[in-house]
């Protein structure tokens, strides 16, 4: 096993990757990445897309390392999608219609709707023009957006995020910048422990944390593993780890 720890939602998580993951999903991904890059000449820009609590942020920056221990030939950057949720001010202004009723967005910071989907396509499109991009970020401690950016200047870009596949009106256009996408599926009943627990590590009570995920967290897995496109590659997190099928 491969042990590493990375900062995933604000919190420093132990993830654990097999042999087997390695060297049959993840190292032949990263050489399909290379090959298009290869082929391209110009930026590779790929998408992970996968319902919230599949662990798309931990893979992410995994693959990162993997590829730099690797030691291929371009540069690689993971980022995330998350720097493009609205300001909270915007939220707390601003409503849903939920149920036949209007609702207060902030009470449902992760839907699609609490994203700035406009912003988000114009930095996708910079990484398509640009030598180099400024990426917002999100503050974890803050839980808004940060005013630090990062700097995306790499050969291969993987963005991760929800929504990234979804076939909703605007939404969908997202798919013509990615020259691969992958995406991760599994079962909702294994999305509602992890879901639950990682509210938890931010010292939400369990009433509280299911409330949430009944509320919130549940209604986007929903909708990301129902509503989204057909991916490149289809990986599944399964009760052992990632694979290649489902279980």
């Amino acid at each position: 096993m491969i042990h590493r720890q990375y900062n995933v939602t604000g919190h420093l998580i132990d993830v654990s990757f097999s042999e087997k993951e390695v060297d049959e999903i993840f190292i032949p991904l990263l050489e399909k990445l290379v090959e298009l890059k290869l082929d391209k000449k110009e930026r590779v820009i790929v998408y992970l897309a996968a319902p919230p609590g599949a662990g798309k942020t931990a893979l992410s920056l995994f693959l990162e390392d993997l590829y730099k221990e690797l030691d291929h030939l371009f540069s690689f950057q993971s980022i995330a999608m998350d720097g493009f949720h609205h300001y909270n001010a915007y939220l707390e202004n601003h409503t849903v219609t939920r149920d036949g009723h209007e609702e207060r967005l902030k009470d449902f910071k992760g839907i699609p709707e609490s994203f700035d989907l406009a912003a988000l396509k114009e930095k996708i499109e910079g990484l398509r023009e640009k030598e180099s991009v400024d990426w917002p970020t999100y503050d974890r401690a803050l839980h808004d957006v940060s005013e630090e950016t990062i700097t995306v200047d790499a050969d291969i870009v993987l963005i991760e995020g929800n929504y990234l596949l979804l076939d909703r009106e605007g939404w969908h256009e997202l798919k013509e910048y990615a020259e691969y996408t992958v995406f991760i599926d599994t079962t909702l009943d294994r999305l509602e422990k992890r879901l639950i627990d990682r509210k938890q590590l931010g010292g939400t009570s369990l009433e509280k944390a299911v409330d949430h995920y009944n509320k919130t967290d549940k209604v986007n897995a929903e909708l990301v593993l129902t509503q989204s496109m057909e991916a490149d590659l289809n990986i599944y997190l399964t009760s052992e780890g990632f694979s290649r099928s489902a279980e």
